[in-house]
């Protein structure tokens, strides 16, 4: 089994911030982007995505040792381990159709609708993608986005019903939100639990439903959402917003909201990795005799940079510092240079005299 701890190089008391900044260490050093292991990068976000959970950590702390393969990460029957048992041929021994047997195992071992009750109205998760420009990178930023999706419904506030209405207990099923069943199995006869069809496994149904929802507690609807961007993201990097996503029905809990980023190319600078690249052309006599060439940074800062005497044409020079924010929070990258020495085309008959003397001093 994998150990959350070892792989984020943390203790087990390890405090939500020690977790982290570890966390932030590790995925700057393994971003597949920046050339890192991508096995390694995609097994430090499945830690991290446990251990940032207080509810997950602590699921994971009690049972993910000897429980890791049962459903949720919760202790009891691994369902996925008894039918993936290669010593045992279920369908000689129960004939084709498992479906409804697999839902008796499930229940008889916990896993039934009971468990499954509470996501019944819960809302999707979203995922869209936001574009930045390299600009956005430098330092943290909030990017308002217009979303269509289901939100909750104002005129009754997401329960559903006409406001001054009762919700009344579903006579179906009694308010369990759940119908009794008698399956008959080779193991003999068992009695199920399926979701109530009436209410749809919600135990409760409104007296009269809401004229603009129809009774779902959500309606379609533009919602415009701040989109907080850390400093040094990259393309395909995903920031995750809890509760963002589609409205729950009848006050069910909302999904989630996920964004993944895309930077876009910058005309003049490169990014590769953390760092930044640029072209700069000079001219012959600055390559010869040296110079000190202005240039602006992606931040619009212009800075000096001295262009040593004697260079040579794709010589790079270095800047440090100049680059982009690790995302780690933890300093910048840095900006290299690449000088290119412009050949003229045209000259004029003067520069062609001056040129002609310097060819006869073998220059």
């Amino acid at each position: 089994m994998k150990d959350y701890y070892q792989i984020l190089g943390v203790s087990r008391e390890a405090s939500p911030e020690e977790i982290k900044k570890a966390y932030y260490k590790l995925a700057h050093k393994y971003h597949p982007d920046k050339g890192g292991d991508e096995k390694k990068f995609k097994e430090i976000n499945e830690a991290y995505q446990t251990l940032s959970s207080q509810e997950k950590r602590a699921q994971y702390d009690k049972y993910g040792r000897v429980f890791e393969g049962a459903p949720g990460g919760e202790p009891g029957f691994d369902s996925q381990w008894f039918w993936g048992r290669p010593d045992i041929n279920f369908e000689d021994m129960f004939g084709s159709d498992l479906g409804d047997l697999g839902d008796v195992v499930e229940e008889m071992f916990g896993f039934g609708p009971s468990r499954r009750k509470k996501d019944l109205k819960r809302g999707k998760d979203i995922e869209i993608d936001l574009e930045i420009s390299l600009e956005d990178t430098l330092q943290e930023k909030e990017k308002e986005i217009s979303l269509s999706k289901l939100i909750v419904c104002k005129r009754c506030q997401g329960l559903g019903s006409e406001p001054g209405t009762k919700i009344n207990e579903c006579f179906s099923c009694r308010g369990t939100g759940q119908v009794q069943q008698i399956k008959r199995t080779p193991f003999g006869s068992f009695t199920r639990y399926a979701v109530c069809p009436e209410c749809g496994g919600e135990g409760v149904r409104p007296e009269k439903p809401c004229n603009v929802c129809k009774g779902e507690g959500r309606i379609k609807d533009e919602e415009k959402i701040k989109v907080f961007i850390p400093a040094g993201v990259d393309t395909n990097q995903v920031i995750k917003m809890e509760g963002r996503g589609e409205a729950g029905k009848r006050g069910g809990k909302p999904g989630d909201l996920y964004v993944r980023l895309s930077v876009k190319p910058h005309p003049v600078f490169v990014r590769k990795g953390d760092d930044l690249y640029i072209s700069l052309p000079i001219s012959f006599t600055q390559a010869s005799l040296g110079d000190e060439v202005e240039i602006a940074t992606l931040d619009g800062k212009k800075i000096l940079l001295k262009v040593p005497a004697g260079t040579e044409s794709g010589k790079i020079l270095r800047i440090s510092g100049r680059g982009t924010p690790h995302f780690t929070g933890y300093g910048r990258g840095n900006l290299y240079v690449k000088l290119v020495v412009k050949t003229p085309k045209k000259l004029t008959k003067k520069q062609k005299e001056l040129l002609e003397k310097l060819k006869e001093e073998g220059i």
